[in-house]
């Protein structure tokens, strides 16, 4: 098994996102040991924002450019591809995902490589395989303690559905911003949650 690992958090190792996903990772690996993981951190300035050529060759019936960030979406593509599963590790920031995850996105999302269009709409291209997303929230924003509007886990769905992937699972850690006793036991419920899913 081949576990990508996708870090979007300016906390790195530190934040709970981060140390939720690994917890996810360590799930997998007791039912495949020999896993590997490739890691992709991207909070800070690691990925190229899209830029001219990569914009000019979305608009052409061919992807006419290699250069600038198309050289890079395309390494990001082929990680995703060649991972059976991906593991995800992300703040919520204003409601959504933070910027870095916005942008590889943008960089994975590509028309004629990921997705098609056609007169029904958008066609993913890439076969469907188990997406976990780690989230961690100052605030909380599902159940009926949410106290915030969600506009991240709809998001996710949509776009990762965009291209082919629907396996989408979320755990998250809700409310960091809260005491430490609260938080926790949010992170107790939500390791009872990741031992109830990954023992069925």
């Amino acid at each position: 098994m081949n576990i990508l690992h996708v870090s979007a958090s300016p906390r790195g190792q530190a934040s709970e996102s981060n140390a939720l996903s690994h917890k996810i990772i360590e799930s997998l690996r007791r039912r495949h040991p020999d896993a590997e993981v490739t890691e992709r951190p991207i909070a800070g300035n690691v990925l190229a924002p899209v830029d001219e050529p990569y914009a000019t060759s979305q608009q052409s019936l061919v992807d006419v450019s290699s250069d600038g960030s198309m050289a890079q979406s395309e390494r990001l593509v082929r990680e995703l591809e060649l991972a059976d599963v991906v593991v995800i590790a992300t703040p919520m920031h204003n409601y959504t995902v933070p910027a870095t995850l916005k942008l590889w996105l943008d960089h994975i999302a590509r028309v004629r490589r990921t997705f098609d269009i056609s007169a029904q709409g958008k066609i993913g291209l890439l076969h469907d395989r188990p997406v976990f997303v780690a989230i961690a929230s100052g605030g909380r924003f599902s159940g009926e303690r949410a106290h915030q509007p969600d506009f991240l886990t709809p998001y996710l769905k949509t776009i990762l559905g965009m291209i082919g992937l629907h396996d989408v699972t979320f755990f998250t850690i809700e409310g960091t911003a809260s005491r430490q006793e609260t938080l926790a036991q949010t992170r107790l419920q939500t390791d009872q949650a990741l031992h109830d899913y990954f023992a069925t």
